[in-house]
């Protein structure tokens, strides 16, 4: 079972010929509606890329009762997850305006709404177990991810938590994680954080990886994966594709993650069928609607070599 805890959003989308400046105005001629939020986004990922619905995922998350939050279940419930733990109420749902330019580079300004009301005894108990897999983010209250990590390990549960959109996080909780993944921001405003290396994303990832006993992945987008765990490093290299949108990438990759974690897979198994899907994630607009069903993440593992074990720094 996958429990996702985290945030939901209705995303505005806006091709644009280039991201603005500060002072700048972009015309586009239009713009579409999708769903979107890291949360509903991995739980989505995670559903598509089951190997069979065997592996129930859950969501729970806030969503006003509005049309945008209408859009945002139905997209969840189309891909198969659990939404009987959403909770709706007055605050409006999550509304994200992204901005992608012609090189497929993106830019997102994300009013919170519900998502700030997301509380840690939303999560029931029956949804973390020691057969769980339990995946947080950034984009909900930090105080509720905290007392949910610390809930969930007294449970037995296997927590990873994706530290995006980066921000200052307790150590003694981050030791109690089965797996860390950050960007290359993320690693370095980590790093700097907790006055560790920071003189590259590899460096600060193995720095946090080591400080904090906690297996640690770094997405370098299309200079592929970093993974550092039991004082050995993996790499894996990105799919070769021309993007379209990256903005679901991040979000593929992590929930791919915690499908192999389900799954009981190795690490470089996990790395590899997750940059698949990550690139992939890269060929169709949106987010949530870029998400890659499971056969084809698997037709695609060919085109990608396996994760590498490396020299540790």
């Amino acid at each position: 079972m996958i429990t996702v805890f985290g945030s939901i959003n209705l995303d505005l989308v806006f091709n644009v010929s280039k991201l603005p400046g500060p002072g700048e105005t972009v015309l586009c001629p239009d713009y579409f509606k999708a769903a979107g939020g890291k949360g509903l986004n991995q739980a989505v990922a995670a559903a598509r890329a089951r190997p069979s619905k065997d592996l129930s995922i859950n969501m729970v998350g806030r969503a006003g009762k509005d049309e945008f939050g209408d859009i945002a279940l139905t997209a969840l419930e189309g891909a198969g997850v659990n939404i009987k733990n959403i909770r709706r109420g007055p605050e409006p749902t999550a509304c994200a305006a992204v901005s992608v330019d012609a090189k497929a580079e993106n830019q997102i300004v994300v009013a919170s709404g519900a998502n700030t009301m997301l509380k840690d005894d939303d999560l029931p108990d029956k949804l973390l177990t020691p057969e769980t897999v339990l995946v947080l983010q950034m984009e909900i209250p930090l105080e509720a991810n905290c007392k949910i990590i610390q809930r969930a390990k007294q449970r037995g549960v296997r927590v990873l938590l994706n530290l995006a959109p980066a921000a200052p996080f307790p150590g003694d909780i981050i030791s109690l994680l089965d797996l860390l993944v950050v960007n290359e921001v993320e690693a370095k405003m980590m790093a700097n954080h907790n006055d560790l290396d920071t003189s590259s994303s590899r460096a600060a990832a193995s720095a946090i990886a080591g400080k904090f006993s906690v297996p640690t992945i770094v997405s370098l987008g299309a200079q592929g994966a970093h993974a550092f765990s039991n004082n050995e490093e993996w790499q894996i290299d990105a799919l070769p594709i021309t993007p379209i949108d990256t903005v679901g990438a991040g979000d593929s990759f992590v929930g791919n993650l915690a499908v192999g974690m389900a799954l009981n897979n190795s690490l470089a198994h996990m790395l590899h069928g997750a940059s698949v899907a990550a690139g992939l994630a890269c060929l169709t607009q949106g987010a949530a609607t870029s998400m890659p069903a499971y056969m084809t993440i698997e037709e695609r593992l060919g085109d990608l070599p396996s994760a590498q074990k490396v020299p540790r720094l």
